[in-house]
């Protein structure tokens, strides 16, 4: 029998998952609007969750490079990340990318982002996060599976 190879075989690439839902999200609010009511709280807590959302992944990705693994999931992982952002969450990244996502939906006036983010979840979580846990459960054995109990998959 073959190996694997050595990816998580990924169903789509996250930043596109998210763009694609980013235009859904104004397509949605252009044609069927959604307003979100308390603009000034709105707008402040759109700009807190964007600005800690891209702190969040670019600090996760500054850790990843400087570890020396890809960041890119279409390539193999050379090392279990345990430092930076990694000792709180498994994936600062996707934590991240959904926080400005909301973030934006908020700094746009529309609760379609919260609607939407449902099944992009959904997709992330199983299309991309479970598959990424499974190849790094197969490639690293115990030692990921002892990081893996140890941090929580999210927040």
């Amino acid at each position: 029998m073959e190996n694997p190879p050595d990816r998580p075989g990924i169903v789509i690439l996250p930043p596109v998952l998210m763009a694609l839902a980013l235009v859904l999200v104004l397509v949605l609010h252009h044609f069927f609007p959604f307003p979100v009511g308390a603009r000034p709280l709105a707008t402040a807590l759109g700009i807190v969750l964007g600005v800690s959302g891209i702190g969040s992944a670019a600090w996760g990705r500054v850790t990843l490079v400087k570890s020396g693994t890809n960041v890119n999931p279409l390539k193999p992982t050379t090392a279990i990340v345990t430092g930076g952002p990694f000792r709180f969450t498994r994936n600062p990244l996707y934590v991240g990318v959904m926080s400005l996502f909301v973030g934006l939906s908020l700094l746009i006036g529309t609760w379609w982002g919260l609607v939407v983010l449902i099944p992009v979840f959904l997709i992330l979580h199983s299309g991309v996060v479970l598959r990424e846990e499974a190849y790094l459960e197969r490639k690293f054995g115990d030692s990921y599976h002892s990081y893996k109990s140890a941090v929580r998959r999210y927040l």
